[in-house]
């Protein structure tokens, strides 16, 4: 056997969140034909993570620095890797493969590009699908996903062959065997659903309820991120504020932590459309999907139609408790059967016989370019500090060393502001709106 198939592949991920972090790194891992050397790129801005919130993540990488997104292409093109995976939205999906094609135009040595969600897809299905259309494997989280994803490619005369079914990587622990001492309801709260001050109290409010009228019962609200944080979505109205003008029972809880943990000692998981929700049901622990708020395509609950989970907390407190539809599930990719262990041998089939493909790699080729989409492509790329060939547009902010004391001091002084206008002042001048 050659020496290069035994030694470990050179993995890269860019993220831009710590959601997006932990969905890059385990699909890395999880993709890979053997054993990786994982390098992490942090895409610079809003929702950089905290060293908390990369703790809280628990994936470990053998190198992990914060860059632009020039400074990450510039690595690119200095540094070589087997396999990149792009864990970004969807625009910085789509600069990203511009940038890469302009840096590797010279390399047919160029590593496998991989892309793909977080989780449930539920929104802007073509917008973000055709952001990411470029990459070698698009993957799919589920049967339906990988339908859905192949007919919208194919609708629009671009090639599907990318697309590629897998399951999230962070599905796993052990199975639900009964109920626990104290029986646990945990909430999985989401940062941006539901976005108003008045649906995010009514939801603390029937929890805090619940609580009440069980005593005997742990109730807890599991948070995705501290009060300055940001994670994925923009969370305007913590919770935690919320709560705070709340006179809580004692046997109700905020909590935060690793979603597998917190799922260790829940006899019920309730949410509005938390990606929770796929990992309890992977583990047939009881889960219900809210209906209080309405069935919506803004909720992201839409989704779960047909799942047998939609409930609302009336019935929850009369004491029903919906069981989910194995067929629903089946297609969701959630393998609670068991056939996780094989979710993902077709994407790792793919990379080998991609990272064995004598002469390297063609060029990447994103559907969109300044011929297809000449009035929107430019704008996506200059977000990014790209020009309409992919090339750094002057002035573009790349550091060839560390930055300073200072800078550092200012960088995080400027986040710090920004947090606070997002959660502080925005929502007071929108209420003032509406007055």
């Amino acid at each position: 056997m050659p020496a290069s198939a035994t030694k470990p592949l050179r993995v890269a991920v860019l993220a831009d969140s710590d959601t997006r972090w932990k969905w890059g790194a385990l699909t890395a891992d999880r993709v890979a034909p053997r054993e990786i050397r994982l390098d992490g790129f942090l895409l610079r801005g809003r929702a950089t993570p905290t060293a908390r919130q990369l703790g809280e993540v628990g994936v470990r990488a053998d190198s992990l620095r914060e860059v632009t997104a020039v400074e990450f292409l510039r690595a690119m093109r200095e540094e070589s890797y087997d396999v990149l995976v792009l864990a970004l939205v969807g625009g910085g999906v789509q600069a990203m493969l511009h940038g890469l094609k302009r840096v590797w135009e010279d390399r047919p040595d160029r590593p496998v590009v991989v892309t793909g969600y977080v989780g449930v897809v539920y929104e802007k299905l073509a917008d973000g699908l055709l952001l990411r259309h470029g990459a070698d494997l698009v993957l799919a989280n589920s049967r339906q996903d990988a339908e859905r994803f192949r007919a919208v490619y194919e609708g629009v005369g671009a090639d599907a062959g990318s697309v590629t079914e897998v399951a999230l990587p962070f599905l796993g622990g052990d199975a639900y065997t009964g109920e626990h001492d104290p029986y646990t309801v945990v909430f999985a709260a989401q940062p941006s659903v539901p976005a108003s001050r008045r649906d995010r109290t009514y939801l603390l409010n029937r929890l805090v309820e619940h609580a009440r009228r069980h005593p005997e019962r742990e109730v807890l609200l599991k948070l995705r991120s501290r009060p300055g944080e940001h994670t994925t979505h923009i969370e305007e109205l913590p919770y935690q504020k919320l709560a705070q003008r709340q006179d809580l029972p004692a046997n109700f809880s905020l909590v935060y932590g690793h979603m597998g943990e917190v799922l260790d000692r829940t006899d019920l998981l309730v949410t509005v459309s938390s990606t929770a929700a796929l990992e309890s049901l992977h583990r047939r622990i009881p889960t219900v999907i809210l209906t209080d708020l309405g069935i919506r395509e803004a909720l992201g609950n839409h989704h779960f139609v047909g799942s047998g989970c939609l409930a609302s907390w009336d019935q929850l407190d009369a004491g029903h408790r919906p069981g989910p539809d194995p067929e629903w599930v089946a297609r969701q990719g959630v393998a609670a059967e068991g056939s996780y262990a094989t979710a993902f041998d077709s994407a790792r089939e793919r990379i080998a016989a991609l990272l064995g493909r004598p002469g390297g790699l063609p060029p990447l080729t994103p559907y969109y370019t300044p011929v297809t989409a000449p009035g929107y492509l430019p704008g996506i790329l200059a977000r990014h500090h790209l020009g309409p060939d992919g090339s750094p547009l002057p002035g573009a902010p790349a550091a060839d060393r560390e930055p300073g004391p200072v800078r550092q001091i200012v960088r995080r002084a400027a986040r710090g502001a920004y947090r606070h206008g997002v959660q502080r002042v925005a929502p007071v001048i929108r209420r003032m709106g509406e007055l």
